[in-house]
């Protein structure tokens, strides 16, 4: 028995559609299938959050270092002056009446006029002394508050320095324990021209907030941690255009499920294969702006060509993949954010 037409095209349209090779097809326009080492990927997380951290701390303290100090530039002369003056001024009310000599004088004033009006000038010069060296107090003060400040900020410093190459040095091992050799070969410095990121918001101390993946993803149907977003935002701005996919669902590799990572193609439409050409020399210079503005952005690290970028290690060889451009991001530039 013949079947109508419409319910023929209707079958055929239902086969295309299972077809598992325009599935998968579909699927690899929705993001890269990355590969990674979980207990590499665990330790990237911990160590640049931490690292960052530190950083932040430790731009936040020299900052108020330098406002100090010049707060301290400002207040040595202006106490110095002012001691000076009260010294003067002490060595001439002795030498006008001060001291012993000055009971004397009104004991031989010869009226009662007399007497009054030199009891009014030692008043003048007591009243003047006192305040002179109520200023000369004042002044003292603020200047041992600065300098203690400014000892403070430097322990802080220090503080933020160590932490910094403990960080570096576990990261280090972490990356040669999963074959990510130092590789000063390949940098990936490109064209850095583009439009520098306007800084994402930060605490008035300098450090990031804490952040939930609460923001719709342009890029998916999940969800962007609002810092996240921002970074997105500004890459575009820059004139970066090319595909990107940002959320996944959970059990996905890196930051992505947490809505703190991106994926940009090298290809302009989707996520093809090796990057070649032009579409390289766009991932080139995709990751060296990443680079070039990861403080403002708060970005963690940029993976790309076989390289990956942390603060804390710059730039590795990156041996994580298996061997297909999505895991060896060949094809795609990956950014995660703190």
């Amino acid at each position: 028995m013949s079947r109508p037409p419409w319910i023929v095209a209707a079958l055929t349209a239902l086969a295309i559609l299972l077809t598992p090779a325009v599935v998968l097809g579909t699927a690899s326009q929705a993001y890269a299938s990355e590969g990674g080492d979980p207990a590499l990927i665990k330790k990237l997380d911990e160590t640049n959050r931490a690292y960052i951290d530190a950083q932040n701390v430790l731009t936040a303290s020299l900052a108020r270092q330098t406002t100090l100090k010049r707060q301290q530039d400002e207040l040595e002369p202006r106490y110095a002056e002012l001691r000076d003056d009260t010294q003067s001024m002490s060595i001439a009310a002795y030498q006008n009446g001060g001291g012993l000599r000055s009971a004397a004088t009104l004991l031989d004033s010869g009226t009662p006029g007399v007497f009054a009006d030199r009891v009014s000038t030692l008043e003048v010069i007591a009243r003047g002394n006192a305040e002179q060296l109520k200023q000369v107090t004042k002044a003292r003060e603020e200047l041992t508050r600065t300098k203690a400040t400014i000892d403070a900020e430097v322990a802080k410093q220090q503080a933020s320095m160590a932490v910094m190459t403990k960080q570096k040095a576990e990261l280090e091992e972490a990356l040669a324990q999963s074959k990510n050799a130092v590789d000063a070969s390949t940098t990936w410095s490109g064209n850095t021209t583009g439009k520098a990121a306007e800084p994402a918001p930060r605490r008035a101390d300098g450090s990031w907030p804490a952040e939930s993946c609460g923001t719709a993803d342009p890029t998916t149907k999940g969800c962007l941690t609002p810092r996240t977003l921002h970074a997105l935002q500004q890459v575009q701005k820059a004139g970066f255009g090319h595909f990107v996919s940002c959320w996944r669902p959970p059990g996905e590799p890196y930051e992505h499920p947490k809505g703190r990572a991106c994926d940009f193609a090298a290809d302009a439409k989707d996520f093809g294969g090796v990057a070649t050409g032009a579409s390289k020399e766009y991932g080139t210079q995709l990751a060296a702006w990443l680079v070039k503005n990861a403080q403002a952005l708060g970005v963690m690290y940029v993976i790309w060509f076989k390289q990956i970028w942390t603060p804390a290690g710059g730039w590795h060889s990156y041996g994580s993949g298996q061997g297909d451009p999505s895991s060896d991001h060949t094809n795609h530039v990956h950014m995660s954010i703190y």
